[in-house]
């Protein structure tokens, strides 16, 4: 037997409307917030991603599933959904269009990390990309779409927000820390080691315990915030507070992408045991002219589906079955099994969910079968009934039955 790879998982037909719940979800927030969807690929040129998402990352340095293909150039599964969006908004001259422009995506995302509780290898995304705004209200409605979502379905989150600054003010911060950590390097993991020339930033995103330790007491970025940057956060968190959505001011947030400037957040949860990250973004002003494109502001989020699932889950969250079988035609017989195959396929003509036997059960295991699937109503049809031109309609909640001719079937109200 050929098992499933490790780290992905089957979405099963018992389960799958819980994924049609969110994903409809998700898609009802966007169209509320007038964001349109966008499709990328599945698989990039891997400088995409080494230029996007940056190359001190843990992403690009130890998670990205690249190959080469037939021709021998780097491909790369793609391992987060903004990059892609980047590459077609320049690739397909979007920029010249209205502005802001709005999108969303609902992706898989492929990372080779350590399988975990609500992270596969292969997971699900939904995301939001806004371009052309760089004021911090159009941050504030990137975290209003995300609340708005987790909200409506059914989850209590908690949002850190801070500001990472700009490439001014974020190099007098990454001395200062620098400065802080140089008598601790010796205590750090491996890849902090290695982060404290090329991107010291990133080490207060480190998940290591005894890294932890040596960062709680960091110097904070707000602290060396230039007026700019300054003003955008003391904005953005003006807009939230008028929206009267809560917050926390979180100084050692700093997201794992090296594109990040300005505004960063974060939707926390303790409803899975530890503190976890529901949903994670923030501005990326220079991400566009590091691709390869003009300078283009933009900001967004993204959340993975399977740990919003899991959350909903935990929280005793109820997600509404969809609509199932309405009518279920059994039959005996040729004529018969004829005679119901024509009618089931009108009725699904006519928007009703209609089955028929396909196994050569007999009747009485046929109306098992259907109250196994839970068909509203059954209706059987025998020799007796062809010669009859009349039927019953059974209704299966209560029993009572109600006789209709076989050419009424097609237009009957269920």
């Amino acid at each position: 037997m050929i098992n499933i790879p490790k780290g992905t998982k089957d979405v099963l037909p018992s389960d799958s409307y819980k994924w049609h719940y969110v994903e409809n979800t998700a898609r009802e927030v966007a169209n509320l917030f007038g964001i349109k969807e966008i499709r990328t690929p599945t698989f990039e040129h891997t400088e995409l991603f080494l230029r996007g998402v940056g190359d001190t990352t843990d992403i690009v340095n130890k998670e990205m599933y690249t190959f080469n293909d037939k021709g021998n150039r780097s491909i790369t599964l793609k391992p987060e959904g903004t990059a892609g969006v980047a590459r077609a908004f320049i690739e397909n001259g979007l920029f010249s269009g209205a502005m802001p422009l709005k999108m969303y995506y609902i992706t898989p995302v492929f990372r080779y990390e350590r399988p975990q509780a609500g992270r596969l290898r292969e997971h699900h995304q939904f995301g939001i990309e806004f371009y052309g705004g760089n004021g911090a209200d159009l941050d504030a409605e990137v975290i209003l779409t995300a609340y708005t979502l987790l909200t409506k379905l059914g989850l209590s989150v908690e949002l850190n927000i801070n500001s990472m600054g700009c490439k001014t003010c974020r190099q007098a911060y990454n001395n200062a820390l620098k400065e802080y950590l140089k008598s601790s390097l010796d205590k750090m993991c491996p890849t902090c080691q290695s982060r404290y020339e090329k991107n010291p930033l990133r080490i207060l995103d480190c998940k290591e315990e005894g890294c932890k330790q040596l960062t709680k007491d960091a110097p904070k970025i707000t602290d060396y915030l230039c007026d700019d940057c300054s003003e955008h956060f003391s904005k953005l968190q003006n807009y939230l507070t008028l929206s009267g959505l809560k917050f926390k001011v979180n100084p050692y947030i700093v997201r794992g992408l090296d594109y990040y400037t300005k505004t960063v957040f974060e939707f926390v949860t303790t409803a899975l045991g530890s503190q976890g990250t529901v949903c994670g973004g923030g501005r990326y002003d220079g991400l566009i002219e590091q691709i390869g494109g003009n300078s283009v502001p933009g900001v967004g989020f993204g959340m993975g589906l399977e740990r919003i699932l899991m959350l909903m889950e935990a929280t005793g969250v109820e997600i509404p079955k969809e609509k199932g079988i309405k009518v279920f035609i059994a039959s005996a017989g040729d004529k018969a099994n004829e005679k119901a195959f024509e009618l089931c396929y009108k009725l699904r003509l006519n928007g009703v969910v209609a089955e028929t036997d396909h196994m050569q059960r007999s009747f009485k295991s046929q109306f098992k079968y259907a109250d196994k699937i839970g068909a509203e109503y059954v209706i059987a049809i025998g020799d007796n009934e062809l010669t009859e031109n009349k039927v019953n309609v059974k209704k299966m909640a209560d029993g009572t039955t109600v006789e209709i001719s076989l050419d009424e079937i097609v237009n009957y109200n269920f």
